[in-house]
């Protein structure tokens, strides 16, 4: 027979190191400057490279905006986008058309940023940054943003013991054969087991946990497989 372990001889490490494993999702987009249009002739209007142009060449040097704010980010990730005018941003004005709900926009500098959060998880299409000048205006292509789902949280439970010397019945224990970690999510259901296979062992880390509270205890068993009883309980919250 094994000793029962008891309260003091197996325990959960007292500072466990939450280990979180986070998928970011796509951040703010980046603005390249993609070329500027020569100024047309008077009266008549060009096309920017990422959008459309209206100038007074007699008044004012061409106006365009280039830069492309589209992209795919996961709730909870932070979004940042900024369009490149190829005049003076003092000398402008910068308006917005089907703005995200959870962004903000800066009339005086055209950016758009913002942090979704799982309700705004879904697609805003169609977002359009114009510039207007004195006496010039310019638009940027039409572009999508699209939130997903923040990925589950992942953590981990460091746990260590100290393992049995005798039986029961007072006598050495000499067969020790492993430990069996027993987990779940209640303290009197811990339906998810890991055996160890090596008595030697005195520290072990369960992964992979989702967001939750865990409950954990740890029996020995020998090599003949007859098991202890379990150890205290501990818990860990992810």
């Amino acid at each position: 027979m094994i000793q029962r372990i008891g309260r003091t001889q197996i325990g959960l490490t007292a500072a466990l190191l939450l280990q979180l494993a986070v998928l970011v999702g796509c951040g703010g987009a980046s603005t390249t400057p993609t070329g500027t249009v020569p100024a047309p002739a008077s009266g008549s209007t060009s096309a920017a490279t990422t959008g459309t142009t209206t100038n007074d060449p007699a008044t004012t040097p061409a106006l365009t905006l280039t830069g492309d704010g589209t992209a795919t980010l996961a709730a909870g990730t932070a979004y940042s986008f900024r369009p490149t005018a190829s005049v003076t941003a003092a000398t402008l004005r910068y308006t917005i058309a089907n703005k995200p709900a959870w962004a903000t926009f800066d009339a005086s500098t055209g950016a758009l940023t913002g942090t979704p959060a799982a309700a705004d998880i879904g697609t805003s299409a169609n977002v359009t940054i114009s510039a207007t000048g004195a006496t010039a205006a310019a638009s940027l292509a039409a572009f999508t943003i699209t939130v997903t789902p923040a990925p589950a949280a992942t953590g981990s439970a460091a746990l260590s013991w100290t393992p049995p010397t005798q039986n029961t019945d007072g006598s050495p224990l000499t067969n020790l054969a492993g430990y069996v970690v027993y987990y779940g999510n209640s303290p009197t259901t811990l339906g998810n087991r890991i055996q160890i296979s090596n008595p030697g062992l005195t520290a072990y880390t369960v992964g992979s946990l989702a967001s939750g509270t865990y409950y954990f205890a740890i029996a020995a068993y020998s090599a003949s497989g007859a098991e202890s009883a379990l150890s205290n309980v501990g818990n860990k919250s992810i």
